[in-house]
């Protein structure tokens, strides 16, 4: 408590204006923020079924293609370390329209791209301009009353999450059936779409923070600094992630290696299957709320544990395969949603830095399970990417249980 209080008064004071107080929000409203995280966190993952299509294209191997979905990763820790602050600084509204529309330019850009190096750089673009979900959860939980906010940021967080895990389902059957660059083009008519509709319905919002653009970005030291429990909770994001993408960012190539001579669809089809993970969410709140975060947290490590050793034993057959992909992403979004419980009760002052603080870790980890996953299946096919997972997740464990107590 004291050390939340010293980050209290070192953050708050000066920077903060009076807000102004939560209206109820539209039922309406609240289904097109879900549905705009989904279809925009989606920009970040049409890529990946369609990395073995894409080598192809350009005549690059796999361990260089899947730089694609490396770059744009990187881009989004950017865009979430560096774009996202500005929620509390600008308001949010002319924001998120803002790089709706970049994003779309940079989405055509990659479907027109003539090069391997020019799809990489739009890829990273791409990355960073569709920070928008983070701005729009901390404006949902901002516009909600303290009575409906749990439920609120419960609907939002549901798009999100199937919309990551959705988005694989459609790109691969688009890129199989239209080729890979129809999927960007219709990423891109999607986002100036939902410009149109977000410029009408999204209300506009009081920006809380009043000091200049380098302080905002100062002001998250501190955070980091004085509170043991966000770095622990970013930390174990980290690693929970590197094993998530580590996993994702190689199954196109298992399956369409001699094991399985699968296409982009079929990769697509486990998204779906994945997407059970994200029904997971309301019951990671619920665990948190009744036995605490850290029981759900280390539930969700212990599946996620079990699931990578279902995969290195039985991944070679295809129930084996798929059970473990239901178990992986339930142990993903169980220790996603019970950190995310874990940090918004420190400083609720700071909600949107907070989050800037963990999301970059956890993508930061993500860009790393996506680099190191390729490396492991290019020199030691599928029994590396299990023993990369396993590292992974072993980590997150042991960060957890002795970092920072």
């Amino acid at each position: 408590m004291k050390v939340a209080a010293a980050a209290q008064a070192e953050l708050v004071p000066e920077d903060l204006r009076p807000t102004t107080p939560p209206i109820p929000l539209a039922p309406a409203l609240v289904w097109l923020m879900a549905i705009t995280c989904g279809l925009v966190v989606a920009n970040i993952y049409y890529n990946q079924p369609l990395l073995a299509e894409i080598g192809k294209t350009f005549g690059v191997s796999d361990s260089r293609v899947s730089l694609v979905a490396t770059v744009t990763q990187i881009g989004y820790t950017l865009g979430l370390l560096f774009v996202v602050p500005l929620g509390d600084k600008r308001e949010r509204k002319s924001l998120i329209l803002g790089l709706l529309l970049c994003s779309a330019v940079c989405l055509a850009g990659a479907a027109f791209a003539p090069t391997f190096a020019l799809l990489a750089l739009a890829s990273l673009l791409i990355g960073i301009f569709c920070a928008v979900p983070q701005l729009l959860i901390p404006m949902a939980a901002s516009l909600a009353s303290d009575e409906e906010r749990g439920r609120v940021i419960g609907k939002v967080m549901s798009g999100l999450l199937i919309g990551i895990l959705v988005s694989r389902t459609i790109s691969g059957y688009v890129g199989a059936h239209f080729g890979w660059r129809t999927m960007f083009w219709v990423g891109a008519g999607l986002m100036v779409l939902l410009s149109g509709i977000l410029a009408r319905m999204l209300p506009r919002s009081q920006p809380t923070f009043a000091g200049s653009y380098g302080s905002l970005l100062k002001s998250l030291g501190p955070l980091i600094r004085n509170l043991p429990t966000l770095r622990r909770s970013a930390l174990v994001g980290a690693c929970m992630f590197a094993g998530f993408s580590a996993f994702w960012t190689t199954l196109v190539f298992f399956l369409d290696s001699g094991t399985y001579h699968y296409h982009s669809d079929v990769a697509g089809l486990f998204g779906i299957i994945g997407a059970s993970g994200a029904f997971a969410a309301s019951f990671a709140g619920k665990s948190a709320d009744k036995k605490g975060a850290d029981y759900a947290l280390n539930l969700g490590i212990v599946m996620f544990l079990g699931a990578y050793a279902l995969l290195a034993v039985g991944g070679y057959h295809l129930i084996g395969l798929i059970i473990g992909v239901v178990i992986l992403d339930v142990g993903q979004q169980m220790t996603h949603i019970s950190n995310q419980a874990r940090i918004f009760v420190l400083l609720p002052e700071a909600r949107s830095r907070l989050n800037t603080v963990y999301m970059t870790a956890c993508f930061i980890g993500a860009s790393a399970g996506s680099f190191v996953g390729a490396l492991a299946w290019t020199s030691f096919q599928w029994p590396g990417v299990c023993g990369v997972g396993l590292g992974f997740v072993s980590a997150a464990y042991l960060v957890n249980r002795f970092y920072g107590r």
